[in-house]
């Protein structure tokens, strides 16, 4: 990420012929919001002076205050590449601030900020990659999305079998244009889905990085004729995606998960840390998982996690415990998708972690056989516990762990618990064509 100055930026839009800024902000439920400015008012924006009303947005806990400012981060300046080349148009992600000159502490943002000046305060630096998964389908006569495919591509498959793969490229060139340093990209499993990685790189950065991404993703879609969605599970009977998250912790400049000594070379740092997401993993899926159709993925049968295990072999683990060829040591927990906040995600894995090093939490044993091979019987004799199978389950485990709520902050997981129990209650109102075709004719 480029080390911008105030004057910088204002220099760089005017050599660069900028005419329009985009503030871009991101709400509790991780949308992406955004006014835009022109080019005359940019510097009144890296002044602080923008305001915005929320009084209209569903996305923010109002209590009687309808205005906030945004505060422009200046290092995330961008010119946008998929915009005109004359009069072009760049963006600015903000911190959003209150009239008295204080955060607004139910940004995801300002949370994730916490999480990460918590961890440094105590000598930490927290780096994670997520792995992200989408469709790729048609769109109808009328511009509509469908989850039509046409291509029967399988896991890293290529051309002229994989018919996505000139919309991936460009996605990965227009995300270099911006900056962006993408590790790989690739056909998934299921036919039309995709996967785009990041490099490694400080959880704040990947986290603003995610949220640009998918913005790119659906931009550069709508280009080729294609409607990108990051539904968890757009269709029943192949792969959902997912959104892995890589995640590594350093301390004095050394990877506090690798202990050489070890089989597997982790450290007892490393095994406390996956025990304290462990230790709340049940209330932190309402997060992770954050919609009715999450947990249409998070079920037996396919390659999603489904059940509370880890495992340096094992694909259907929660956590899988990584190495690569330097001997660094990451751990991947397998089971948000991309539909969730990164930057809730990522606190929540920072703190839960941290707060199992502090505590000494021992973890559980290694995940040696594959699960689907295991009855319920055997299971509940190992101890393994299992992830909330939907987002009512979800919503009460969250609300009967305090730490969360002391995490995120109470005010916001009681609008986010409130949000979401209107949705789950919505959806329970639905009669489905699923019901239709098994109940209409025999009942």
């Amino acid at each position: 990420m480029a080390n911008y100055t105030r004057e910088d930026i204002l220099r760089i839009a005017e050599e660069e012929d900028v005419e329009f800024i985009r503030l871009q902000f991101t709400d509790i439920f991780g949308t992406m919001k955004n006014t835009a400015i022109t080019f005359s008012r940019l510097e009144k924006a890296l002044n602080n002076e923008c305001m915005i009303d929320v009084s209209s947005m569903e996305g923010f806990y109002r209590n009687g205050e309808e205005e906030l400012y945004l505060y422009p981060v200046l290092d995330t300046f961008c010119i946008l590449p998929w915009r005109p080349q004359q009069g072009k148009v760049a963006r600015l992600i903000c911190d959003v601030y209150r009239a008295d000159g204080t955060p607004y502490k139910e940004s995801p943002r300002y949370i994730l900020k916490q999480a990460k000046e918590l961890a440094a305060a105590k000598g930490y630096t927290f780096q994670v990659n997520p792995e992200c998964e989408f469709f790729l389908f048609h769109t109808d006569d009328n511009g509509r999305p469908t989850t039509t495919t046409h291509e029967q591509a399988g896991y890293m498959d290529l051309s002229p079998v994989d018919l996505g793969e000139n919309a991936r490229r460009d996605i990965v060139l227009t995300m270099e244009d911006m900056g962006y340093d993408v590790a790989s990209s690739h056909h998934e499993i299921a036919p039309a889905q995709h996967e785009i990685d990041f490099t490694m790189s400080d959880v704040l950065e990947t986290a603003d990085k995610f949220m640009t991404f998918k913005v790119a993703v659906r931009t550069v879609a709508k280009r080729h004729g294609l409607h990108a969605t990051f539904m968890p599970k757009p269709k029943a009977d192949v792969n959902g995606s997912g959104m892995h998250i890589n995640m590594a912790l350093y301390k004095e400049g050394k990877n506090v998960f690798a202990d050489a000594s070890d089989p597997l070379n982790l450290s007892r740092e490393g095994r406390a840390f996956i025990a304290g997401i462990f230790a709340h993993i049940e209330g932190m899926t309402a997060f992770f998982n954050p919609l009715v159709n999450s947990y249409k993925r998070l079920v037996p049968g396919f390659e999603a996690p489904s059940d509370i295990t880890w495992s340096s072999t094992q694909r259907t683990a929660l956590m899988k415990v990584c190495r690569n060829s330097r001997r660094e040591q990451t751990i991947e927990l397998r089971s948000p998708d991309p539909s969730a906040n990164p930057y809730l995600v990522f606190a929540l894995c920072l703190a839960a972690g941290l707060r199992g090093i502090e505590a000494g939490l021992e973890l559980s044993p290694e995940l040696e056989k594959d699960l689907r091979k295991l009855s319920g019987e055997e299971k509940q004799a190992q101890g393994i516990r299992s992830l909330p199978k939907n987002l009512d389950e979800a919503l009460n485990k969250m609300e009967q762990d305090p730490w969360i709520g002391q995490t995120l902050g109470s005010l916001y997981t009681e609008h986010y618990a409130k949000r979401k129990r209107e949705e789950w209650e919505n959806y329970s109102r639905q009669v489905s064509e699923w019901e239709l075709g098994q109940y209409l004719y025999r009942i």
